[in-house]
């Protein structure tokens, strides 16, 4: 049937060849065009959100005043190393679908103090967090009286707030340490000092589970009312 079929194709060729001197290709269904186009525009969309730049929206006030609930934000994967791909589960729209994973391989880039990075919570992989870089390998992180020190000097913390304390966990929040942050791991505060859930009270976040670099807010919605803030589009993360 295979053979039949080749043949009847050569033989159209010939016949179309022989009648206006060049052969005329048939051209695809609209229906499979579409497929196609859909097709490629998902591969390509899961790429780039794996390894060039994703988008995510801030849920809470743990980053305040830095990010603001609503705050829609873009992270560079690729701001500190290469994205290297591993088979895994995702999510897409709630669903887990087979693809694959990524772990950060920091090839021409460093973790620098100050950043602010989203990764993979340590607790629960599934989730994202988004904090701010207090501690680097090595350092040894110390909180006196809400004050952060870095190395037994104070740290310069310009943006740094407190709105009250929320969940009892004021005493471990405004004292703690000192703490030496382990090789390859990275210690994480919240900008919100009294409302953020971090790596004073579970940990260091290891290098390899860094995601990205927040770097700038494309969009900003008011959930309270106030709709857009127009001022903060466009506005870089420091």
């Amino acid at each position: 049937m295979g053979k039949r079929s080749k043949k009847k194709e050569q033989a159209e060729a010939a016949a179309s060849y022989a009648a206006g001197g060049k052969v005329v290709k048939k051209k695809k269904k609209p229906v499979r065009e579409t497929i196609e186009a859909i097709i490629i525009a998902l591969v390509l969309a899961l790429v780039i959100r794996a390894f060039g730049v994703q988008a995510f929206k801030i849920p809470s006030s743990s980053m305040e005043d830095t990010l603001l609930i609503g705050d829609h934000i873009l992270v560079s994967k690729f701001a500190y190393g290469m994205q290297v791909p591993r088979p895994a589960m995702i999510k897409v729209k709630g669903l887990s679908i087979p693809f694959f994973e990524t772990q950060l391989s920091p090839i021409w880039g460093s973790v620098k103090r100050g950043d602010v990075i989203v990764f993979r919570f340590p607790g629960d992989r599934t989730k994202d967090y988004i904090k701010r870089v207090i501690g680097i390998s090595g350092d040894k992180v110390e909180v006196k009286d809400t004050k952060v020190f870095i190395n037994g000097k104070p740290w310069e913390d310009k943006v740094g707030v407190f709105k009250g304390s929320q969940g009892g966990r004021a005493e471990m929040a405004d004292n703690f340490g000192p703490y030496t942050v382990p090789e390859g791991k990275v210690f994480v505060m919240g900008d919100n000092r009294d409302r953020s859930f971090d790596s004073r009270f579970w940990g260091p976040v290891s290098i390899n589970e860094i995601k990205g670099k927040a770097f700038i807010i494309y969009f900003s919605w008011n959930n309270n009312g106030g709709g857009v803030r127009l001022g903060r589009i466009g506005s870089g993360i420091e």
